[in-house]
C-alpha cells in the first residue's frame, strides 16, 4: 500500500479547513433551527397565549352615550364573571361610534381591522344598520343588544339581536289581553306618520282579531300629532267606544301625558304599552297621577327569575353596584349578548372562523340568559320570555310571564 507523506504544516491546514466546515455546518443548523422555532414553535406559543378579541361597538360619547353605557355595563359585568373562552383570555376591544351613524361605518371597519372575532352592539339601530355590510363582508358575526328595527337582522345573516322586536311584544300583549284579561274589544292610539308605531299596531291588531275571532273587535283607531300635549279629541273617541283595552305604542314621556289626561276624562279602559314604559320615571309619573289601569310588556324583570342565570346576574350586579340597585333591562341584555358570544366561541372551537361562529350563534336554542331563555329564529331575532307588568297602588309589579311558545307568531 502506498503511503503518503504529509507534513505537519499540511495537516494543520487540513484541520483548520475541517473546523471551519464544521462551524459552518453548526451555524447553518442553528439558523435552520431558529427559523423552524420562529416559524412553528414561536407561532404555536403565541397562538396559545393569544387573547380572543370581542368588539364593543357602542356610542361612548355623543347624545347616546348614557344609553350605550348601559349596554357596556352588561358586557363588562359578564366579562368579569366569564373572562375566558377556549382556554384563552377575552379582550374587549372598544369602538366608539360617537352616536353618529356616519362615524359608525369607519369604527366598524376599525374593529374588523383589529381582528375581533365577534362584535357586540351598537345602541341605536341606525348605527348598526350602517355597519351591516362591513361585518358581513368580513364574515364577523355581530349581536345587537337593544336594537328594535327589524332591518338590522332582516336579510343580514351575520347580524343577530337579543332584545325582542316591538312587533313581537305586540303579539304578546294581544295574547295577554285576550287570554289572560278576557278582553273582547280594543282601541289603538298611535302617533300620526310614525311608521314604527304603525307597524307594531298592525301586528297587535291582527293578533287581537285572530284571538277574539271577531273582525269587529277594534272599536276605535285614532292618532295624534308629534309634539301634541292636548289629546282630548282622540281620547273622546276612546271614551265613547269604551273598549276593554287600548294599545298605545308610544314612548314613556308621551304616554305619561296621555294616561294622565285619560284618567281626568274618566276613561276606565286598560292601556297597554311596550317596554318603552319600563323605566323609573314612568313609574313615578303614574304614582303621582294615581294612574292604575296600565299594563306593559318588558324583556327583563329583576324580580322575576326566569332562568338560573337571572339570579346570578342580579347577585353580581348588586354586589358591584349596591344591594338596593336595580339593573336596567339594557344591562341584562348586554350581559346576555356577551354570554351568547362566548357560548358560540366554545361550541365553534375556534375564534378565527367567522362563518362557523355565525352558524353556532344561529343555532342558539333555549340559552339561559339573564333576560330569559333565548332561541334565535331564522332572521336572527330572539324568541324568548316576555314579562307583563302592571301599575298597582302606585307601584309597578310583575303579573305574568309568557314563555316563548306562547308568544311566538302563529
Amino acid at each position: 500500500m502506498k503511503k503518503f507523506n504529509i507534513s505537519r504544516k499540511s495537516l494543520r491546514k487540513v484541520s483548520m479547513v475541517m473546523v471551519a466546515a464544521l462551524m459552518a455546518i453548526n451555524m447553518t443548523a442553528c439558523t435552520t433551527f431558529d427559523n423552524f422555532k420562529n416559524t412553528f414553535i414561536a407561532e404555536d406559543s403565541a397562538e396559545k397565549n393569544a387573547t380572543i378579541k370581542i368588539g364593543v361597538f357602542e356610542p361612548m360619547s355623543g347624545e347616546d352615550k348614557d344609553k350605550g353605557q348601559l349596554e357596556v355595563m352588561g358586557i363588562e359585568l359578564a366579562h368579569e364573571l366569564f373572562p375566558t373562552a377556549l382556554g384563552k383570555k377575552i379582550e374587549l376591544v372598544y369602538g366608539d361610534n360617537k352616536s353618529n351613524m356616519y362615524v359608525s361605518e369607519s369604527i366598524a371597519k376599525e374593529l374588523v381591522d383589529k381582528n375581533v372575532s365577534i362584535v357586540l352592539g351598537s345602541y341605536g339601530s341606525s348605527n348598526s344598520l350602517i355597519a351591516v355590510k362591513t361585518f358581513e363582508e368580513a364574515k364577523v358575526p355581530a349581536i345587537a343588544i337593544t336594537n328594535t328595527n327589524p332591518l338590522v337582522t332582516s336579510y343580514n345573516p351575520f347580524y343577530f339581536r337579543v332584545c325582542l322586536l316591538e312587533s313581537f311584544q305586540g303579539v304578546a300583549l294581544a295574547k295577554y289581553a285576550v287570554e289572560e284579561m278576557g278582553a273582547l274589544t280594543t282601541a289603538i292610539m298611535t302617533e300620526a306618520n310614525d311608521d314604527f308605531a304603525t307597524a307594531i299596531a298592525n301586528t297587535y291588531y291582527e293578533q287581537f282579531i285572530i284571538r277574539t275571532a271577531n273582525d269587529s273587535a277594534l272599536l276605535v283607531s285614532c292618532d295624534y300629532k308629534e309634539g301634541d300635549t292636548d289629546f282630548t279629541e282622540p281620547l273622546k273617541k276612546i271614551k265613547e267606544a269604551q273598549p276593554d283595552v287600548v294599545f298605545l305604542p308610544a314612548d314613556a314621556e308621551q304616554s305619561a301625558l296621555i294616561l294622565k289626561q285619560a284618567k281626568k276624562m274618566g276613561i276606565t279602559s286598560v292601556f297597554l304599552g311596550t317596554d318603552r314604559w319600563d323605566n323609573e320615571e314612568f313609574a313615578v309619573q303614574m304614582k303621582l297621577a294615581s294612574v292604575e289601569n296600565v299594563s306593559f310588556s318588558t324583556i327583563f324583570d329583576p324580580d322575576t327569575s326566569t332562568t338560573s342565570m337571572s339570579e346570578s346576574f342580579l347577585r353580581a350586579y348588586q354586589a358591584k353596584y349596591g344591594a338596593d340597585s336595580v339593573p336596567d333591562s339594557a344591562v341584562a341584555l348586554g350581559f346576555d349578548a356577551y354570554l351568547i358570544a362566548i357560548d358560540a366561541l366554545n361550541k365553534a372551537g375556534t375564534a378565527l372562523d367567522g362563518e362557523k361562529l355565525r352558524d353556532c350563534i344561529a343555532r342558539t336554542n333555549s340559552f339561559p340568559g339573564a333576560s330569559g331563555n333565548i332561541t334565535f329564529d331564522v332572521n336572527g331575532d330572539p324568541i324568548k320570555s316576555v314579562v307583563v307588568k302592571t301599575v298597582s297602588g302606585g307601584a309597578v309589579e310583575s303579573i305574568y310571564t309568557m314563555e316563548p311558545q306562547l308568544v311566538n307568531i302563529e
